[in-house]
């Protein structure tokens, strides 16, 4: 399993749009995939999930990967939050 912290800093944080855009790069990995923020923890491939973390601008979340590609989504998923989805 292969985790990584990462602060949100795009203007609406993961809502909407960004959201989408999260939920189809980590649907290109086999990997399971988290994000957690604070005590909760949902599946990264589910736009409901997603959305419910409410994460706005300049939050920190945890990506957590479990599978033959780990290391790649979250890296890949980091890099996408990174460049802030590019606005």
């Amino acid at each position: 399993m292969v985790s990584k912290e990462i602060v949100v800093q795009n203007q609406v944080g993961l809502h909407a749009r960004p959201a989408t855009f999260f939920i189809q790069k980590a649907n290109e990995f086999s990997s399971s995939i988290w994000i957690s923020k604070d005590e909760r923890k949902v599946n990264a491939k589910s736009l409901l999930g997603v959305l419910s973390l409410g994460i706005t601008r300049g939050t920190s979340v945890v990506l957590f990967a479990d599978g033959a590609d780990e290391e790649a989504a979250v890296n890949g998923l980091a890099s996408l939050v990174a460049t802030n989805f590019a606005e």
